[in-house]
């Protein structure tokens, strides 16, 4: 029988091996990592349970050359990955940081395996030019790597907030908090996720994006990058953060409600029922493009056709608890579509001929579309009734810059130094994704570099 966490209110000890901030997927998995190599752990969460935003994720994993992808047919190898990675950050992600990922992504797949954690949904999404994006059962996949922890011996606590990191001189040592202070013989892992939920740092570093409907972990303030900061840890990427496009405005935190029919063929319009991107494109280019649209935002407009491609119970192409909810729009024609979305008359109807024909050959795409999902896919009319449209706008749901990590995810100062005993893991990292992201990277990074963190801390 699996052991339960040992979730305290009071410190048994003071001193320990290590200490882990943030009980998410990196923490977790830093904190299983380093309980199975003997050392002694805590792991400290500042809120009432764990999970932060992996718990609130859909679950996808980005992940090269499986046996889920062999099954499939899909011919993928770790070159492509890389390659891919590279051309979605634009130049600006961290070489070392994707090699890194690529050479230790066997570890997150075994992990995986041991939590039973593998669906066989697998499907091209952003940033891919083949089927790379793996669903896995994220909550059971977070329950096992605790379960495991707690049973090599690892403490956990909740509602435990780091307040500041112990530096002696030389070294950190330990995690100052108003619950008790903390020593680490050997170090501190952050792994405090993004700062999606701070309209302060949302404003100071990326103030364009400000005004994306905020959503992520409850507990994603950047309190771990304010905390490297105070001792000179560099920033990376920081200024590349946006916005995901494809929420609904009233979608809760305990709800996971993203759509990307436009991957599907779907068609993106604003309120003028106007066409304004590729909508092939990383959601996270879209959700800038619908940031600076008339009120923030932008109606993904379909017909029967992409709406059967729906996959009941998979995030980001649920299209069935979209319509549970209440927020799919259904009409039996083009003109009674835009009548419900309260577009001007005849607006829609044009873009639609418009597209339709584009895809047909008889004009060029104005915006360049030449495919379904990063130009894969062949493009579909949208021709068949009934038609479906889908408001939605762009949600702050991770912030993918973060602190300046070397390969061993060891904090670097701004002028390259190693901060000594200071690890980071996850979405309180940068350099990873660069200018833009790749559908399921973060998961995979959280995973990978929660374990190089563990085993960077175990050698000392």
């Amino acid at each position: 029988m699996r052991r339960q966490a040992r979730t305290v209110t009071t410190p048994p000890g003071r001193e320990v091996d290590a200490i882990v901030v943030g009980g998410g997927l990196a923490g977790l998995a830093a904190t299983q990592r380093l309980a199975a190599r003997g050392l002694s752990v805590t792991l400290i969460e500042k809120r009432d349970r764990l999970g932060g935003s992996s718990a609130m994720s859909g679950g996808w994993f980005a992940l090269s050359g499986t046996v889920v992808q062999r099954r499939a047919g899909v011919d993928d190898s770790d070159i492509l990955f890389l390659a891919d990675m590279r051309s979605t950050g634009g130049g600006f992600a961290d070489e070392r940081l994707l090699q890194r990922l690529v050479e230790c992504q066997s570890g997150a797949v075994a992990a995986i395996e041991r939590a039973a954690a593998w669906t066989d949904e697998l499907k091209v999404s952003a940033g891919m030019t083949v089927a790379r994006a793996h669903l896995i059962r994220i909550r059971d996949l977070l329950a096992h790597l605790e379960h495991e922890a707690a049973g090599a011996g690892a403490v956990i606590r909740l509602s435990y907030p780091a307040e500041a990191i112990i530096w002696d001189g030389s070294r950190v040592v330990g995690i100052r908090s108003t619950n008790g202070d903390l020593i680490a013989r050997r170090g501190v892992i952050l792994a405090t996720g993004g700062f999606s939920r701070s309209r302060e740092l949302l404003d100071l570093f990326v103030p364009d994006q400000a005004a994306a409907m905020p959503y992520g972990g409850i507990g994603s303030d950047g309190d771990g990058i304010r905390m490297g900061w105070m001792l000179g840890a560099g920033l990376t990427d920081i200024g590349h953060v946006a916005g995901t496009y494809g929420q609904h405005a009233e979608t809760r935190d305990d709800e996971h409600e993203l759509l990307t029919a436009n991957y599907l063929g779907a068609i993106l319009v604003n309120v003028r029922g106007e066409r304004f991107a590729d909508e092939s494109e990383s959601y996270k280019v879209l959700g800038s493009a619908v940031l600076s649209q008339p009120d923030g935002v932008a109606h993904q407009v379909f017909d029967s056709v992409v709406r059967a491609r729906s996959r009941p119970g998979v995030p980001l192409s649920d299209m069935e608890r979209i319509d549970e909810l209440g927020h799919l729009v259904t009409a039996s024609t083009i003109s009674a579509l835009e009548a419900r979305l309260g577009i001007a008359p005849g607006r829609l109807e044009r873009t639609v001929a418009d597209y339709n024909a584009g895809v047909a050959g008889r004009r060029d795409d104005p915006f360049g579309r030449s495919g379904l999902v990063n130009g894969v896919g062949d493009l579909v009319p949208v021709t068949v009734a009934p038609f479906y449209a889908y408001t939605a706008v762009t949600a702050m749901t991770s912030t993918y810059g973060g602190l300046t990590v070397a390969p061993d995810t060891t904090v670097q100062r701004i002028d390259g130094t190693r901060i000594t005993g200071l690890q980071a893991a996850g979405e309180v990292a940068g350099g990873f994704h660069g200018a833009s992201y790749m559908t399921g990277t973060a998961l995979t990074k959280a995973l990978v570099f929660g374990l190089v963190a563990a085993d960077t801390l175990a050698r000392g």
